[in-house]
């Protein structure tokens, strides 16, 4: 028997605690920057609720995304696209 990927791992998880389609949320930290939220709404589109939050020292920014997804897939895909924002923390 073959151990699962993490990724398959978190599939089944997601898979078995959302019914697809839902509204999923998403959490990020970046480095303070207005390309940085242009880039993250550029993934997620004008669709989805998105909240900010400035750290204390004003050198970060904390975005809070609740946006509709229709599968374990497409968590991930959004999540892969976020990576490439330089500086970006997943949550």
């Amino acid at each position: 028997m073959t151990e699962l990927s993490d990724k398959e791992r978190m599939r089944k998880q997601l898979d078995a605690s959302h019914k697809w389609p839902c509204e999923f949320m998403f959490k990020f930290i970046v480095p303070k920057g207005n390309e940085n939220e242009a880039a993250l709404r550029a993934i997620f589109g004008l669709k989805a609720k998105l909240q900010m939050k400035e750290s204390s020292t004003g050198k970060y920014k904390a975005f809070t995304i609740r946006d509709r997804v229709k599968s374990a897939d497409e968590v991930f895909s959004r999540y892969e696209a976020a990576s490439q924002i330089p500086g970006i923390i997943s949550l």
